[in-house]
């Protein structure tokens, strides 16, 4: 496989333009591999997230922040599903893959190193060696690039171990080290056949002005590595110290802080052969990502050759910050049950259905929810993990952050009756959804099923008074029969010709009253499904809430049933 990615070299002598995404960026996961492979013409080598042998849950929430527009902060912490979960779903991609496939890895040891190129090899064009991480644990990433003997000494054991590796070795190095150019040649001299760089620049405190709190939420004191538009000028000298030392033959792998074909010019320019693209994605919609990339690689492939160059890319990135946080503060927090959660905050969010918004406690956490209400702002919170156990904590008069919205409002065709579906706490989608129909003059049914008791505290099941008078509104506890408000269906439903449907709730919940609905004469695209898939920064840059090739940060967390059946078959189990 090595010999795919023999044409990279000496590109940069021949000013030519190859991109390819960047480690921990959007290609974070094997369907987002392969949406870039199918969707993404002007992208050349897709690079994975860095994966270790087995599973690690890297920091928690937030692990991303912007602190202004185009300049990120970030503490991942190497967050990934391990090797063997990976693996077999990257050998199903690989068998028509398109681009070239860069497969980043890390470890804490040589043998953990080996583990990994050995299992790897099968798959990969290039393996980067994550030898740059700035904030992970101790003994990964930056612990190794920065001293020389050790990445040297790394190099040569995994070689030696490695004789028939196939695919090509790669490491990627730090940018804060005073010898980049150094290590380069040493690793390069053991035997590592190219050079990635550079990773994050110098992890510092991120703080949003007006917030005395850190953001990000570590060990390392809210530090985390900086990228975006403010590390292009440190990506420079780095390529051409990398360069000056290595000599014209090895491959470089060059990144940071291209926001436009003349910030990728720059980089061939100095020695790069493949140009990364990274945090920019973050600021353009995954809509446009197609057309935005190859408007930096003609503008860039045009700069290179001295022709004039209009730069059409700077129309699709957005100039505001979508990761700014809002003070709100506790109006009322109250437990319906012991499990769920009701809180009330000052001010308002104009939410719609599809959208979602993040809540914020400096020092313990964030995580997505739906907007149940925008007046009074109300989100239902139901007991899970550590972060939701602080909000439970929380009292009237408590200070509270939002960033977003995120999704994208539902785009719906009119129908003279609308079904809605809850399980759980799916039932705070509902009253968005509502508010949309209710413009359509549709007959409404309501189903809404709950795990726990109908009634909580206040004598009356969630959201009762709202949805009374908006429509027929039933709703079954399962005692002990789960989805036992799916056996209403046959008898609710109208016309099927003349019905949509919006279900939420779990996965598995929403794909058996689809199915139900199916076999009751239903069409396909007639049934909308909340995908409300794990994100963790809401821009697309994490890659976590693909939903078939879309992100649903992006998309909208509304699936329609047939495209998920064509693109996300798996979910539908």
């Amino acid at each position: 496989m090595i010999d795919r990615i023999k044409c990279f070299k000496g590109a940069h002598l021949r000013k030519e333009v190859h991109l390819s995404t960047v480690s921990g960026v959007a290609s974070t996961k094997p369907e987002m591999v392969s949406y870039f492979d199918k969707k993404v013409k002007a992208i050349e080598v897709i690079t994975t997230k860095s994966y270790q042998v087995n599973p690690w849950p890297g920091n928690r929430e937030p692990v991303i922040c912007e602190t202004e527009s185009g300049v990120f902060g970030n503490s991942v912490g190497l967050r990934n599903p391990g090797m063997e979960y990976v693996l077999p779903r990257l050998r199903e991609i690989k068998k028509k893959m398109r681009c070239i496939l860069n497969v980043s890895v890390s470890g804490n040891r040589p043998e953990d190193f080996i583990t990994l190129v050995k299992n790897f090899d099968e798959v990969a064009d290039s393996i980067e060696l994550n030898f740059s991480c700035p904030h992970a644990a101790a003994g990964f990433g930056a612990a190794i690039g920065s001293d020389i003997n050790i990445a040297t000494e790394y190099v040569e054991k995994i070689r030696k171990a490695c004789p028939d590796q196939k695919s090509a070795l790669i490491i990627k190095l730090t940018p804060n080290v005073d010898n980049i150019g150094e290590i380069a040649k040493s690793v390069i001299d053991a035997g590592a056949d190219g050079i990635a760089a550079i990773n994050t620049v110098t992890p510092i405190v991120h703080k949003q002005k007006g917030i005395d709190e850190p953001i990000l939420n570590n060990k390392l004191g809210g530090k985390g590595g900086q990228s975006g538009k403010n590390v292009h000028s440190r990506a420079i000298e780095c390529i051409k110290e990398i360069r000056r030392a290595i000599g014209s033959e090895p491959i470089i792998y060059g990144m940071g802080g291209v926001f436009s074909g003349y910030d990728a010019a720059s980089l061939v320019d100095a020695g790069a052969d493949v140009v990364g693209c990274g945090s920019v994605l973050g600021k353009v919609t995954q809509k446009y990502w197609p057309e935005f990339l190859c408007c930096i690689k003609d503008e860039a492939t045009a700069t290179l050759q001295g022709k004039k160059v209009e730069l059409r890319s700077q129309d699709f990135i957005r100039t505001y910050n979508e990761m700014l946080y809002t003070r709100h503060t506790v109006t009322k927090a109250y437990c319906h049950t012991k499990d769920i959660l009701l809180l009330e905050l000052d001010g308002t969010l104009d939410c719609h259905a599809g959208e979602f918004a993040f809540l914020w406690l400096p020092g313990k956490g964030e995580k997505p929810f739906s907007v149940a209400h925008n007046q009074p702002l109300t989100f239902l919170i139901r007991s899970r993990g550590e972060f939701t156990k602080a909000l439970f904590d929380l009292k009237e008069g408590d200070t509270i952050y939002t960033r977003g919205l995120y999704g994208k409002p539902l785009e719906h065709v009119r129908k003279d009756n609308c079904l809605l579906i809850a399980g759980g706490s799916g039932v705070a989608v509902l009253p968005s959804v509502l508010r949309m129909i209710e413009k359509d003059g549709s007959k409404v049914e309501i189903l809404v099923g709950t795990t726990a008791e109908v009634n909580g505290c206040d004598g009356k099941p969630l959201f009762a008074d709202y949805f009374n008078g908006r429509g027929n509104y039933t709703v079954v506890a399962d005692n002990g029969k789960p989805g036992r408000i799916l056996d209403s269906i046959p008898e609710k439903l109208n016309d099927s010709s003349t019905t949509a449907a919006y279900l939420v709730g779990p996965e598995k919940f929403m794909a058996i009253a689809a199915d139900r609905l199916l076999s009751l004469g239903m069409k396909k695209e007639d049934i909308y499904l909340s995908m409300e898939r794990s994100t963790l920064c809401g821009i697309g840059l994490c890659g976590e809430c693909v939903c078939g090739d879309r992100l649903t940060c992006q998309w909208g967390t509304f699936q329609r049933y047939d495209y998920l059946l064509e693109n996300a078959p798996e979910l539908l189990k």
